[in-house]
């Protein structure tokens, strides 16, 4: 297809997608949610990148593909110890505090 439009010509090729739906954690998605804004990229290119490194080898098959896919998306979030511990602190104090709020309206 070519388009024409102010005097020049662009040829413009579709790229063939395939949509998918997926079920994902709640912390999961948070994480997804985070690194596309660290990024600066779309959702699906950060899940295009991740399935793409660990084809490509970058993560290497057995037990430990998982932490290292962890350890890589943390680095690529800046993530330390400490600032886990601070996201988990955090994190426990949301549950419990929506826990009280679901308690105090069933009363």
């Amino acid at each position: 297809m070519t388009d024409t439009n102010y005097g020049r010509n662009v040829t413009i090729m579709a790229i063939p997608k395939i949509k998918a739906t997926y079920s994902l954690d709640e912390e999961t998605v948070r994480a997804l949610e985070k690194t596309a804004k660290h990024w600066k990229v779309s959702k699906s290119e950060v899940v295009r990148r991740a399935i793409l490194a660990t084809a490509a080898g970058q993560l290497t098959d057995g037990q430990a593909d998982g932490l290292r896919a962890l350890n890589l998306l943390q680095a690529a979030l800046g993530l330390d110890a400490t600032a886990l511990t601070r996201w988990e602190q955090n994190i426990r104090g949301e549950r419990e505090a929506y826990a009280d709020r679901l308690q105090g309206d069933s009363k």
